[in-house]
Order: C-alpha cells, then sequence, then structure tokens
C-alpha cells in the first residue's frame, strides 16, 4: 500500500467520515477545573447557562447538552465538572456554526434582561471556572434500549479514559464491539444498568494526548452504579478470549470517573 492510500485511510478512521455519519452521535466534552472559593459563583454561572443551553436545543444548534459532577474531583485530581453538548453533525460540531446565533438564543433565554447586562453575563462566566480540557468525539458504539438523549437528573455514570496507539485503535476497538458490548448488552437488557457507549477521540489526538477513547456506562442511581456485576467471562469462547486478552493489551487504561447529571437541557 502506497503511502498516500495510508494517509487517505488514516484520515477517514481518524475524522469519522462514513456513510451514514449523520445518524451518529457528536459529543462536545468540557473538562471543568473550579476551585472550592469559585462552587457557588461557576453553580450560578451554569443555572444562567443552562436555559440559553435549552434555547439552542429549540432551535437546533444543538441535540441537547448536559452539566456532570465529577468524582473524586478534589482540587489536586485535575477536574470537578463536566459539560458534554450533542450533536448529530460533526461539521456543525466542528466548524463553529452552532454558536452563531447566541445572543439571540440568550434573548429567548431571558426577555427582560438588557443586551449589555446579557453581554456581562455571558462574558463573566470565564470567571468562575478554568475551561482546562476541551474533546471533540463521536460515539462508535452503543447499545440499544435507551440513549443519551432519554437521560434524567440523577443519572450516574462510569467513564473510563482510554489511551490506545494509533495502530492499536483496530485491535482495542475490535474487542469493545465484539467481546463487551454484547456483555453489557445483557446487563442493559437485564436492568441492570441503562446504557453503554464506545466514545473514539476525533481531536486532540496524537501521542502527547492523555487519552483516545472512552467507555461511558449509564445507571439510574448510584445504588445501581455501586453494585453492577458483569461476568466478562461468561460464555466466552477460546476465539473470544483471544479477542478479549489482545483488546486489553492494545489500550492503558488511564483513569476513571464516577459522574452524576445535575443539569441537563433536551
Amino acid at each position: 500500500m502506497n503511502m498516500k492510500k495510508l494517509l487517505l485511510i488514516s484520515a477517514l478512521m481518524l475524522l469519522g467520515f462514513t456513510v451514514n455519519a449523520q445518524e451518529k452521535l457528536y459529543l462536545v466534552f468540557e473538562f471543568m477545573k473550579v476551585d472550592n472559593e469559585q462552587e457557588a459563583a461557576y453553580t450560578e454561572t451554569e443555572a444562567f447557562w443552562e436555559k440559553i443551553q435549552q434555547q439552542r436545543v429549540k432551535a437546533g444548534d444543538i441535540m441537547g447538552w448536559d452539566l456532570w459532577s465529577l468524582k473524586p474531583g478534589g482540587e489536586m485530581q485535575d477536574f470537578q465538572y463536566l459539560t458534554v453538548s450533542l450533536y448529530n453533525d460533526p461539521v456543525k460540531m466542528m466548524d463553529g456554526s452552532s454558536w452563531s446565533n447566541l445572543m439571540e438564543r440568550a434573548k429567548a433565554a431571558y426577555p427582560t434582561m438588557s443586551e449589555s447586562d446579557l453581554m456581562e453575563k455571558l462574558n463573566g462566566s470565564a470567571k468562575t471556572r478554568d475551561l482546562a480540557v476541551r474533546i471533540y468525539a463521536e460515539e462508535i458504539a452503543t447499545t440499544t434500549g435507551s440513549s443519551a438523549t432519554e437521560m434524567v437528573l440523577g443519572t450516574v455514570a462510569q467513564m473510563d479514559m482510554m489511551k490506545a496507539d494509533l495502530q492499536n485503535y483496530g485491535a482495542y476497538e475490535k474487542a469493545e464491539k465484539e467481546v463487551f458490548q454484547a456483555l453489557h448488552q445483557k446487563a442493559v437488557d437485564a436492568g441492570e444498568k441503562s446504557s453503554w457507549g464506545l466514545i473514539r477521540f476525533m481531536s486532540p489526538i496524537g501521542s502527547d494526548t492523555y487519552a483516545s477513547h472512552m467507555t461511558v456506562s449509564m445507571y439510574k442511581d448510584y445504588n445501581q452504579a455501586l453494585n453492577q456485576n458483569i461476568n466478562y467471562e461468561g460464555g466466552a469462547t477460546p476465539e473470544l478470549t483471544k479477542l478479549m486478552q489482545e483488546g486489553m493489551a492494545a489500550r492503558d487504561m488511564k483513569y476513571v470517573y464516577i459522574a452524576e447529571l445535575i443539569r441537563m437541557a433536551r
């Protein structure tokens, strides 16, 4: 295979351009650092933004927006909050067009507030937190039965941050899709969890990035999340066991967050 073809295949794989791209879920993750003394101000900021995000959903700018509280979330553990914006169009997600009517959405959310006051509130949001990391991503596998658009406040998520080298993407994703997804689907069908998904980061990528993928398991509450009990060896054939081992060897589990959904717009 010549270098030109190799580069083309790599680009298509990383950017996620597929025939049915419009049917996929695309996500923007924004990890926030919030100092203890900023907690009250940050809570007020997100309450202000929630109404604007509702107008953005109503207008079709985005599919949805979430605010998650991360655990453990100590000041020395990097991030305390995570916002997630949901899209069905990767171009709209990447090119900034979904923000082009921000002031119009803000006025719809706060019709009695003056434009100057709105601008002051919008511009002052950054003072309450440090938007430390932004990730553009796509969901490449998911269980059936429920979806991110059907979540309710109080939903608990386990987010596993994974790092796979570019040459190991195939082996890692194959194991997740052909072995682990079926096990998570059984748990969903049995009412033991709400959903599971595999997410591939689109940007940034590369050897210097912290992670390349994320798996997300959703639960209705902490009780369900803390009592999960998936038998990863049940019914395994030698072929599936080999595939599982190859997939686990192809990635490094970097960090696991427990998160609670505390605000949302749909």
